[in-house]
């Protein structure tokens, strides 16, 4: 959960809304061919929790008010991945900011795999 204080109260902002809102966002991007499990302990869930697709991949931290967003992604065969990722990048970080008003510091990505087809 991450908190947010202004002079009219705190806002707590759910760590699963910002794990739909990046992985809506990156997926949407041009050759991205969806996420991956980060690590076993995630691929675990995603078998228990079946229908849970989004929150693969995605890990925020918050450090100094600002956000740090890992992102592992699958890529399409045949695509540019520098271009992916800086497409990502950008677009990640202007959404969170636009949508929830909290700075982003970092995106992370890495690129986990590659799918042909």
């Amino acid at each position: 959960m991450v908190k947010l204080k202004n002079h009219l109260g705190t806002i707590d902002i759910s760590q699963n809304f910002f794990v739909n809102l990046v992985g809506a966002t990156a997926t949407s991007c041009f050759g991205v061919a969806g996420m991956a499990v980060s690590d076993a302990a995630q691929g675990f869930l995603s078998k228990v929790l079946r229908g849970r697709e989004d929150s693969r991949g995605v890990k925020i931290r918050s450090r100094n008010g600002k956000l740090i967003i890992d992102l592992h992604i699958i890529v399409m065969y045949g695509t540019n991945i520098s271009a992916i990722v800086k497409s990502i990048m950008h677009k990640v970080s202007y959404t969170v900011e636009e949508v929830t008003g909290i700075q982003v510091d970092h995106v992370n990505v890495f690129v986990d795999g590659m799918r042909t087809s």
